[in-house]
C-alpha cells in the first residue's frame, strides 16, 4: 500500500484475466477510505468541480472580452466575480488544508483534468 493524492492510502490490485482475449487486466487502483477524512474528501471532491468551472467560466469571459462581446461594465463585473470566487476558493483550500494540485485529478491516457500549473 502507497500513499496517494492528498495523502489517502491507494492500493494496487490484480483482477483477473479478460474474458475476451485471455490476457491479464490492467492492475486496478482503489481507494481506501477512511471515515475521518470523509469530510475532507468531499470538499475536495466539490472544489475540483467549482475550480474547473471558474476556469472554464474564465476563458469563456476572455474569449468573450477578446470578440468585443461585453462592455466595460460587464468586463468589470465579471472579473471582480471570478476574483472573489478564486479568492474563497484558496480559503477553503486553506482551511481543508487542500492545495491546488490536490485538486488536480490525474484521468490516466487523457492526462489530468485541470490544466497543470493554471489552478
Amino acid at each position: 500500500m502507497r500513499s496517494g493524492p492528498a495523502g489517502r492510502a491507494v492500493r494496487t490490485v490484480s483482477t483477473k484475466e479478460d474474458p475476451v482475449n485471455g490476457e491479464p487486466r490492467a492492475t486496478a487502483r482503489r481507494l481506501e477510505t477512511d471515515p475521518e477524512t470523509v469530510e475532507r474528501d468531499l470538499v475536495a471532491l466539490v472544489l475540483t468541480l467549482v475550480e474547473l468551472l471558474r476556469q472554464l467560466m474564465e476563458r469563456t469571459a476572455l474569449h468573450r472580452a477578446d470578440q468585443g462581446d461585453l462592455t466595460e461594465e460587464q468586463e468589470e463585473r465579471v472579473g471582480m466575480t471570478l476574483m472573489i470566487l478564486k479568492e474563497r476558493m484558496d480559503e477553503l483550500c486553506d482551511r481543508y488544508d487542500l492545495t491546488v494540485d490536490d485538486l488536480n485529478i490525474d484521468l490516466g491516457p487523457l492526462g489530468s483534468l485541470l490544466p497543470r500549473g493554471t489552478a
